[in-house]
């Protein structure tokens, strides 16, 4: 798999991607739905708030995931990770943990500090990920799966309680992602 930077001409094949992947296993409303925070989040998100990456194999992309930015009180430099699919036929195979660890290390190279998830602790653990209460950084929103809530830190350093809440971009700062 070659894994590249997101690039606005992937726009449609990236869109339908995430689509099909959430049609596939969440139900077509949650395809939709997705599908829709993705179109929000490239055609509203600043530049410089937003990084993506692809997977690509056999000349179609079978990965892909994205890091916007997640603005803290204490002004250290965060992104979280959302939303992330793999095609359906390609799941299993260790192309989401490579096509995020790619993007972690695109993130340090940026000098990026801290970076969040909201998931399957099981899966992101695989890549770096730890639990996080919210008495250490409150979400943005309420959270409906408290035990999702993950971050790690770029830096080698412990993760430093925030006084406040993060503030997330536009596009995931609706509670239904949350």
């Amino acid at each position: 798999m070659k894994l590249t930077t997101y690039s606005p001409d992937q726009f449609q094949e990236v869109i339908q991607l995430f689509t099909d992947v959430f049609s596939s296993s969440e139900g077509q409303e949650e395809g939709r739905v997705i599908g829709q925070l993705v179109t929000e989040l490239i055609g509203t998100t600043d530049a410089n708030d937003l990084l993506g990456y692809t997977g690509i194999s056999g000349g179609r992309i079978v990965g892909c995931i994205f890091f916007s930015r997640l603005t803290l009180p204490s002004g250290k430099i965060a992104f979280i990770l959302s939303p992330v699919a793999v095609a359906s036929q390609q799941q299993g195979k260790g192309l989401g943990q490579q096509l995020i660890n790619f993007g972690i290390q695109q993130l340090q190279d940026h000098g990026v500090e801290l970076v969040f998830t909201y998931g399957d602790p099981d899966f992101y653990s695989k890549v770096g990920f730890v639990k996080i209460g919210e008495d250490v950084v409150k979400a943005p929103k309420k959270l409906t799966y408290p035990g999702g809530w993950l971050a790690q830190t770029l830096k080698n350093e412990n993760i430093t309680s925030e006084d406040g809440v993060a503030k997330c971009v536009g596009a995931l700062n609706k509670q239904e992602y949350w």
